[in-house]
């Protein structure tokens, strides 16, 4: 992967639906050179999908929260994993470091059924307790960024 990769990449996170000659000219290259890229990027799984970003609260899901979980001494990571995960609330998990072992999002519409999502998140088995920031307002989220932006700010060059 390249810096035209990874231009590529920043281009299809701000719009996925953007043609392969819009594609070419941010980045200089052909339609059919970029479409030939891209493909590239899907077969070997860093594209993995396209979809649409939706504002949660238009649909409904107006409360979110960030919830801590501590496993007990005898929960079982995977378990509790797999558990978070049929639960329709936990829109993501993370692994984390720290005296959590994961932090989920989760999306509601009211408070009341933030509690009812928080009790049900509690009876999994092996977890001890949770931690809930409740979200106020979300000033960014899924921000496409710019890797390139990135190397050159850590002061790395981003090809060999």
């Amino acid at each position: 992967m390249d810096s035209v990769d990874r231009r590529i990449i920043a281009a299809l996170r701000a719009n996925g639906r953007a043609t392969y000659a819009d594609l070419g000219r941010q980045v200089g290259l052909s339609a059919s050179a970029v479409h030939e890229r891209v493909g590239k990027l899907e077969s070997s799984g860093v594209i993995t999908g396209y979809h649409a970003v939706v504002d949660p609260r238009t649909v409904g899901l107006g409360v979110t929260a960030l919830v801590g979980i501590q496993p007990s001494d005898a929960g079982d990571d995977e378990r509790i994993a797999e558990a978070l995960g049929t639960l329709a609330e936990v829109e993501s998990c993370y692994a984390v470091a720290g005296d959590e072992a994961f932090v989920v999002k989760v999306r509601v519409a009211t408070m009341d059924d933030l509690e009812r999502a928080l009790g049900r998140l509690r009876r999994i088995e092996g977890v001890a307790r949770t931690r809930t920031t409740v979200v106020l307002s979300t000033r960014f989220e899924g921000r496409p960024n710019d890797p390139d932006e990135q190397w050159a700010a850590a002061g790395r060059r981003t090809d060999p």
